[in-house]
């Protein structure tokens, strides 16, 4: 399914240091909420390479906002209050 024009962007930093530091794993939860939620329609996942935040990474953005030190717990989080800010809530990423 291809997402439509007003889907939430995340792009997640694909360089080296934040894909060993933590966006491997994020990236792989990323692909099963999206999975498990339905959301492929509403939710455009891109990969960048080096967004030249090393130092604070693993780096994501979601929406235009960037984040920083993203472990797998903190983007749980970051789904959770996507989902209730956008009014959907179909259970736990």
């Amino acid at each position: 399914m291809v997402p439509d024009e007003n889907a939430v962007e995340i792009v997640v930093c694909l360089g080296s240091s934040c894909f060993a530091r933590g966006n491997s794993e994020n990236l792989a939860i990323l692909n099963q909420h999206i999975q498990n939620q339905g959301l492929n329609a509403s939710v455009r996942l891109v990969g960048k390479l080096c967004q030249d935040q090393c130092k604070l990474g693993p780096n994501l953005a979601i929406g235009g906002e960037l984040y920083h030190n993203v472990t797998a717990a903190r983007l749980r989080e970051l789904l959770q209050q996507l989902q209730v800010s956008s009014g959907e809530n179909h259970g736990t990423p």
